[in-house]
């Protein structure tokens, strides 16, 4: 195969391999982004959430009328419409959440925030604040807090835009 049906056949030749400082604070963040959500994820279990079902209600208690369409709470949560459309059937069994039809798009749909799932999310969400405090505010200073943010919001304007979303 050549290049151009095997785009990857020469690119150990031409990568830029991470230099040692670099390859350990690409590690640290990696080990601490997976650490840091596993946490947050077991911190949610004793109340039935996952931490998908958690960011899904935060979205929707955000929105205006506690409702998203589907298409757009799939590219805020970053998931598939598939996957999405999954994950709130389990929550709609739950009784978190429900799906409308738009008036006036008849193939589009509306996630909405049922009371219950208003009441999960009161009662959820200082717990985990506190989890998110404990595991990662309260162990920085702010001047870190502010140098993380400075440093990561470029990574993120960049994986933004590339997804059509800046």
């Amino acid at each position: 195969m050549d290049t151009e049906t095997d785009p990857g056949k020469d690119a150990a030749h031409t990568a830029r391999w991470l230099e040692p400082e670099e390859q350990r604070a690409w590690r640290t963040h990696l080990d601490a982004s997976r650490l840091l959500m596993h946490q947050l994820e077991k911190d949610l279990q004793p109340f039935g959430l996952t931490l998908n079902d958690y960011e899904i209600l935060v979205n929707l208690s955000e929105s205006e009328e506690h409702r998203m369409r589907m298409s757009d709470l799939a590219t805020a949560t970053l998931q598939s419409k598939s996957r999405l459309s999954h994950q709130i059937t389990r929550m709609e069994n739950a009784g978190l959440v429900r799906r409308e039809h738009c008036d006036t798009d008849k193939r589009g749909l509306f996630a909405v925030l049922t009371d219950h799932g208003w009441d999960t999310m009161r009662r959820v969400a200082p717990h985990h604040v506190e989890s998110v405090r404990r595991h990662f505010i309260d162990l920085l200073t702010p001047a870190s807090l502010a140098a993380l943010r400075s440093s990561l919001s470029p990574v993120v304007e960049r994986l933004r835009a590339a997804r059509g979303r800046a």
